[in-house]
């Protein structure tokens, strides 16, 4: 069965977030891969400060912490990754740039080890931009009326949108009309939260709002708060 999902609004590798890091490893050896692709633009420093920040995260729950330093799309062809992937009992792509991040990995080796490590039973997370690239397509937050890119397609027909809190403090509902204009199911997750889920044999997976605020659904009647579970399709 392929492993455990994630989709974070915000707080990859704080402790906010610890007992979901936690959870994603299920019976899975303690190998926690990092990927920080989506912060290469932001140059070295940036980058600096994730791999430490997945070191100390990696520490809390027990795990070895193993950087995947993936920085542009020739490094995502690079077959020496592979076998790190293999090994994975945790795959988390923290937030930055979402295009830059799906079409840095998008048919490559290294995404291709990363959705084989999952299907085998790893567990699969991405915070903001990882979560992003999760959907079958990525929303523009600065164009909302924009046409979607494509994303990576573990969730299909879905697309997510991060920060949700802090987005619908700056911008009334109504600028979220141009987002559902675009169709499929649309999720709003707040900062330091998370839907999770785990496979459950079929085509859809039931979604579970975790952390420390709340997660949506989105229509042109509105956002609705996830109560319960959401069922989602999930390309496994």
């Amino acid at each position: 069965m392929a492993g455990r999902l994630a989709l974070v609004g915000s707080g990859e590798y704080l402790p906010v977030l610890s007992d979901v890091e936690d959870w994603l490893f299920a019976d899975n050896d303690r190998i926690y891969v990092q990927l920080a692709t989506a912060s290469a633009p932001e140059g070295d420093d940036r980058l600096g400060y994730w791999h430490d920040l997945g070191r100390q995260a990696a520490e809390r729950v027990g795990a070895e912490q193993v950087v995947v330093d993936v920085r542009t799309r020739e490094d995502a062809m690079d077959q020496r990754w592979v076998p790190l992937i293999e090994r994975a009992g945790l795959v988390y792509l923290s937030g930055g740039n979402p295009t830059f991040l799906a079409n840095t990995l998008r048919d490559t080796p290294v995404w291709q080890a990363i959705v084989t490590a999952w299907q085998r039973g790893a567990g699969l997370a991405g915070c903001s931009a990882g979560a992003m690239v999760m959907g079958g397509s990525i929303s523009h937050f600065r164009r909302p009326g924009a046409p979607p890119i494509s994303g990576l397609g573990v969730i299909p027909d879905t697309r997510v949108l991060p920060h949700f809190d802090r987005y619908t403090r700056w911008l009334p509902d109504l600028a979220l009309r141009p987002f559902v204009s675009h169709g499929g199911t649309l999720l709003g997750i707040d900062e330091d939260t998370a839907l999770t889920a785990e496979d459950s044999g079929g085509s859809t997976w039931p979604f579970t709002v975790r952390g420390r605020q709340s997660a949506y659904v989105i229509d042109h009647d509105g956002k609705h708060a996830i109560d319960g579970t959401v069922d989602l399709p999930v390309h496994t």
